[in-house]
């Protein structure tokens, strides 16, 4: 991973680096993707190393991360603008997802509020279920979103929650 908060001589040491998530594929244990402080990585060897990837729009800042339980080619995040501000990108929630191993990606905002939003998804704010497509996600400000077709569209189920922390499936 890289740092790019610190001197160029430091960026790259493993002792300070700042993954805000990392998860692993089930299907393929090897397979490890990461929402670190500046940026996204994904690991294709049993976190030997790790590959930057720069392609992801809106922000590559975030905390939020899900890979899908049986492609580890596909992966979900929440970006977020850093680092004094802490709030999705111009007022916009959006949910980014890669099918490709993060060449590409997609902006899912179906939904999701695209003005004034001020929730953040914090690092377990984000799950998938066993079948790939359901994903629940909780804000900083109490919003409760969950989409039955792996992101495409999300449906409000509330937003008078006290602050979400984390959300999961439970079988």
């Amino acid at each position: 991973m890289r740092a790019a908060f610190m001197p160029p001589d430091m960026q790259f040491d493993p002792v300070i680096q700042d993954p805000h998530m990392v998860v692993q594929c089930p299907a393929a244990p090897d397979i490890f993707w990461s929402q670190h402080h500046n940026g996204i990585f994904r690991s294709a060897d049993n976190l030997n190393s790790w590959q930057e990837i720069t392609t992801a729009p809106v922000s590559s800042f975030g905390f939020a991360v899900a890979v899908h339980p049986k492609n580890p080619d596909v992966a979900w995040f929440v970006p977020a603008k850093k680092d004094e501000d802490r709030i999705p990108v111009d007022g916009k929630i959006v949910v980014t997802r890669t099918q490709d191993g993060g060449k590409t990606f997609d902006q899912l905002r179906g939904g999701l509020p695209q003005e004034n939003a001020f929730d953040l998804i914090y690092r377990h704010g984000l799950a998938i279920d066993d079948s790939g497509e359901r994903l629940a996600m909780g804000s900083t400000t109490g919003s409760l979103w969950v989409s039955e077709n792996g992101g495409e569209d999300w449906t409000l189920l509330s937003a008078h929650l006290p602050p979400i922390y984390a959300v999961r499936f439970v079988a």
